[in-house]
């Protein structure tokens, strides 16, 4: 779906949105309202309470705070706490700090999510089968689904859309038919039942954290916006939701009947009749399908970005198909695959997962909170509103935050681990960015053109190239690294007729594709600079002949070979890359923190994309060179000279 199409609400953009949106929060019923009713017995007051707060919840935390507000911070389209993070990161500086925290934790969330989803889907099947191998065949199942990652979802995403349909019309159809038998069940939207559950019943505000189940996928939809588009999500949303509440409600009306007993089962299950069961657990396991190849291509996204942002390191990207904003990731998958794998092994159930679920997420909340409220004063709104949202959502998600604490000893401890995991890796690779660029020596390409240009004519130098391309990070249209001019004019003099120096600069924006060029001295040396959107692959090899083309259509190159006999062919001159790598140099003298982030930032390197791959390059014409890191020179060191 392009930009355009997304703003439009159609029958076609809310099927999408539906398959592609909400199969994280789609999926809740399966195990919120057990996880409220827990092993104790069955009351009046837990049974209203609970889902009052499941009502207020997706109120105010999905409808309020993501459906109305949250989605206004888009950036061109696109969403998710690192696209909310481009909005607002040159007001503070600290800002980067919740984007970081948010995103780590998210991507945590996000291991055990399609374990507990199938997990909850599959084991409806004990019902008919009880002695069916349910973690095998969830198992194999997240197996498959992380292998045909790969190729894309550009033929069975186009069946999520029906299938979610089909799924919350059986929700809404469910739910309906037990509020038919106990009608009363309705009241516990006053948030009297709410209130009252937590303030009355034993241990009532810490089921707060099985309550908060029901609004996990919020950010998730959020991190979607750019793929469906806003008024598609809000409208879609009126119906999800409806659905949603029904079956709640629905299973709150079926509890009733077991008041003063033990749960008998999954409500979610236990409402459906007995000749639809095998149905309705087809059609559930295909949501929970839906819904975790969702958050797996939800989470290539989210790494894709932060890769964009210089807050992780540059491993394989892979564009499977032609859709907008469809990306594979072969590490970030294969470590989901391996969390999801040992969650299933390791909890085997879904009940035990659900003590585990949805700590790190409430701090993904918190994040998206303080940096949204951050773009509301960008927005120009009064502070005091600001204040007021500020307070609310810290208050509330603080309160689900605190809830959720007592999962660190059942099992959250795994997510807050990978969550710290992931963090450290971010912090290492932003901070080691900064350092590298605050010493950084730029030099203006003028003071050096009569050399390039006498070393250019100099036919006692062997031709290194006809083209010569250094990738620089030097942003001015006139600067370039000190260390490219030492490789060119000393360290191996590198003849050429044609010296390029390219920059790519990364854009707030999600989808920019822009250059400009820079004849510093014309057909002789030459700088263009990429203006490319955060989401755009940085393929320079292509681009690079594009911008090649136009200037030769316009009279302003000459790109045949300068050699004669080629010359006469109308042969094109060679083009060569040369790739500076760097590694740390013995001759630095560091803080001992510095030390320990670069010498770790150059482990991590070690493991990421090559410069080729990642920028898109002819491996065939592509020279790397080694250059030493040179940060900070050792000093006060004296030698005496014996005679």
């Amino acid at each position: 779906m392009n930009p355009s199409q997304s703003q439009r609400i159609t029958f076609g953009g809310i099927l999408i949105t539906l398959g592609i949106i909400y199969g994280d929060i789609g999926t809740s019923p399966l195990y919120v309202i057990k996880a409220i009713i827990g092993e104790g017995l069955i009351t009046r007051e837990l049974i209203y309470g609970g889902i009052s707060c499941v009502f207020w919840t997706l109120t105010f935390q999905t409808t309020l705070k993501y459906i109305v507000l949250t989605l206004r911070a888009d950036n061109n389209g696109e969403g998710g706490i690192f696209s909310l993070y481009t909005l607002v990161r040159r007001r503070k500086k600290w800002l980067v700090f919740p984007a970081i925290i948010g995103g780590a934790t998210l991507l945590a969330d996000g291991v055990i999510t399609p374990a507990i989803s199938v997990t909850s889907a599959i084991e409806g099947l004990e019902i008919i089968y009880p002695e069916i191998p349910v973690v095998g065949i969830v198992i194999l199942i997240i197996t498959l689904l992380s292998f045909f990652q790969q190729f894309g979802t550009s033929v069975v995403g186009k069946l999520f859309g029906p299938v979610m349909l089909v799924w919350f019309s059986m929700l809404a159809v469910l739910g309906v038919a037990q509020i038919i038998h106990h009608p009363g069940v309705l009241t516990a939207i006053s948030p009297h039942y709410a209130i009252s559950l937590l303030v009355n019943h034993p241990g009532g505000f810490w089921l707060l954290g099985a309550v908060f189940l029901c609004t996990t996928g919020a950010e998730a939809l959020y991190s979607d916006l750019g793929h469906c588009g806003r008024p598609n999500i809000r409208i879609s949303w009126i119906f999800v939701k409806i659905a949603l509440l029904l079956n709640y409600f629905g299973q709150g009306a079926w509890l009733i009947q077991f008041e003063g007993q033990h749960l008998p089962g999954n409500p979610f299950y236990k409402i459906m009749p007995d000749w639809f069961l095998g149905a309705g657990i087809v059609i559930a396991t295909a949501a929970t399908i839906i819904a975790s190849q969702a958050l797996i291509s939800g989470s290539f996204t989210l790494i894709g970005e932060a890769i964009r942002l210089n807050l992780y390191p540059r491993v394989k990207v892979l564009f499977p198909t032609n859709f907008k904003g469809q990306l594979y990731i072969p590490s970030v998958n294969l470590l989901l695959w391996l969390g999801c794998c040992a969650m299933v092994y390791g909890f085997k159930e879904s009940s035990a997962m659900e003590a585990a679920y949805g700590l790190s997420i409430t701090i993904t909340m918190l994040m998206t909170t303080i940096l949204l409220s951050s773009y509301l004063r960008i927005q120009k709104v009064p502070q005091a509103v600001t204040a007021v949202f500020l307070l609310v959502y810290l208050v509330l998600e603080g309160s689900f935050f605190l809830a959720n604490i007592v999962k660190f000893a059942h099992g959250g401890y795994v997510t807050i681990i990978m969550a710290a995991g992931i963090i450290a890796l971010m912090y290492v690779w932003m901070r080691a960015h900064i350092i590298k660029q605050r010493l950084t020596e730029y030099v203006s390409i003028h003071d050096f053109t009569p050399q390039l240009t006498k070393l250019s004519n100099d036919t006692s130098v062997p031709k290194y190239s006809t083209h010569l391309i250094f990738l620089s990070t030097a942003p001015g249209e006139h600067e370039v690294e000190h260390k490219v001019m030492y490789s060119i004019l000393q360290k191996q003099p590198k003849r050429a007729d044609i010296y390029w120096f390219v920059h790519i600069e990364v854009t707030d924006e999600p989808n920019t594709m822009e250059y400009k060029v820079n004849a510093i001295v014309p057909d002789d040396v030459i700088k263009v600079i990429f203006r490319l959107g955060f989401r755009v692959e940085q393929r320079v090899n292509y681009f690079l002949r594009m911008v090649i083309q136009d200037m030769v259509a316009n009279g302003e190159i000459d790109i045949i070979s300068q050699y004669n006999s080629l010359r006469e062919l109308n042969i094109v001159g060679d083009f060569r890359f040369v790739i500076l790598e760097e590694f740390l140099s013995h001759e630095n003298d560091l803080p001992t923190f510095e030390q320990f982030v670069m010498n770790s930032y150059i482990s991590i390197k070690s493991f990421t994309a090559s410069p080729e791959r990642w920028f898109g390059l002819d491996t065939s014409v592509v020279v790397t060179e080694k250059v030493p890191l040179l940060i900070r020179p050792v000093s006060g060191i004296t030698l005496k000279r014996l005679a």
